[in-house]
C-alpha cells in the first residue's frame, strides 16, 4: 500500500499543480491513493470572498502576473474534487482534506470551515504565530532561540488542547526548518512535547511523517527521530505518510524510505482516513 497524505494543488496560493494532473502522475507512478490537502492560514490570508484589500504575490510561470495570497476557494476546490473522483475513482483512492494552519486565534473560523464539507482528513499544523511567519524569521526577530521555540509549542498545545476536528499534526517540529540557530535541544523540549503527544493520543488523533525533510536536506526526519520514538513510548501508532507537494517532482517522494525509517523505530503500521477515521496498514 503505497499512499501520500499531504499533497497539495493549484488550489494552494503557493502551487500551480493541477488536481488532474497529480491525479495522472499519481497513477502513473504507482500510489494508491492520494488525500488533498491544499492550505489554509486564517489570520495571514484571507477567503475569496471575503470583504477587504487582498494581498497579492508574483506570479509564478503559466499565471497571471500576480495571484492573491488567499485560502483554498473552497466551492471550486470540492467541485473540481468530486468531478476528479467520478472520473478516476476506479484507477486510484481519492480523499477530501485541507491542511489547517491553525492559530490560537483562528479556532473559531476553522470550526465553521470544518461543518461545511465532508472532510476524510484534516491536518492541524501551525505555520505561524501571533500572525507572524517562520520563514521569513518574523516570529523568530527579537526572540532568543529558546523563547522562539518554547512559544511554538505553547502554540501547538494549546490548539490540541482546545480544537478536535483534524487527523493528525502536521509537520509538527516545522520550527526546526526556519531555525537559523541550529536544532534546539529535544531534552529540554521534552516536557512540553509530552504534554503536546500525550494529549493528542488521549484525543484519539495521530502525527504525520512529512517526508519534506529529505528534499530540505535536514539531518533528521519531520518531526525528528526523537519525537517518533517518544509517540512510540507513550503508544502513539496513528501515522500518516506525506510529501508535502507542491510540483510534480515532491509527489510521492521519499515514502518507502519512510516507511523504513518507521519499522526501525518500533511502529508496525502507518494510516489512511475515510470520512475522518482511520484505516491502519502494514509498513
Amino acid at each position: 500500500m503505497r499512499a501520500d497524505y499531504h499533497v497539495h494543488t493549484e488550489f494552494s496560493d503557493d502551487s500551480d499543480y493541477a488536481m488532474e494532473k497529480v491525479i495522472q502522475d499519481s497513477i502513473a507512478m504507482g500510489l494508491d491513493e492520494i488525500c488533498f490537502t491544499d492550505h489554509v492560514d486564517y489570520g495571514i490570508k484571507k477567503d475569496w470572498d471575503e470583504p477587504g484589500k487582498m494581498i497579492y504575490r508574483k506570479g509564478s510561470p503559466g499565471e497571471p502576473d500576480e495571484m492573491p495570497l488567499a485560502n483554498v476557494h473552497y466551492p471550486s476546490y470540492y467541485e473540481t474534487f468530486k468531478e476528479m473522483w467520478a472520473l478516476y475513482h476506479d484507477k486510484i483512492e481519492l480523499k477530501l482534506g485541507l491542511e489547517f494552519g491553525m492559530q490560537a486565534h483562528t479556532i473559531e473560523k476553522y470550526e465553521k470551515l470544518f461543518a461545511r464539507f465532508p472532510f476524510d482528513f484534516i491536518i492541524l499544523s501551525v505555520h505561524e504565530v501571533e500572525d507572524k511567519e517562520f520563514w521569513t524569521q518574523d516570529f523568530q526577530r527579537g526572540r532568543t532561540q529558546k523563547e522562539y521555540n518554547e512559544r511554538y509549542y505553547e502554540e501547538l498545545l494549546y490548539l490540541v488542547e482546545n480544537y478536535h476536528n483534524y487527523s493528525v499534526l502536521g509537520h509538527m517540529d516545522l520550527i526546526t526548518r526556519y531555525d537559523k540557530a541550529g536544532t534546539y535541544s529535544f531534552e529540554k523540549l521534552k516536557p512540553i512535547l509530552t504534554k503536546i503527544l500525550k494529549t493528542v493520543i488521549a484525543d484519539g488523533k495521530g502525527i504525520e511523517v512529512n517526508t519534506s525533510s529529505y528534499r530540505y536536506g535536514l539531518s533528521d526526519l519531520t518531526p525528528s527521530r526523537d519525537i517518533l520514538k517518544l509517540y512510540w513510548e507513550l503508544g502513539g501508532q496513528m501515522i500518516t505518510i506525506g510529501s508535502d507537494s507542491h510540483k510534480p517532482e515532491h509527489l510521492g517522494r521519499f515514502i518507502n524510505e519512510t516507511k523504513q525509517e518507521l519499522k526501525a523505530l518500533g511502529f508496525k503500521k502507518f494510516c489512511t482516513f475515510d470520512k475522518m477515521q482511520p484505516i491502519y496498514h502494514q509498513l
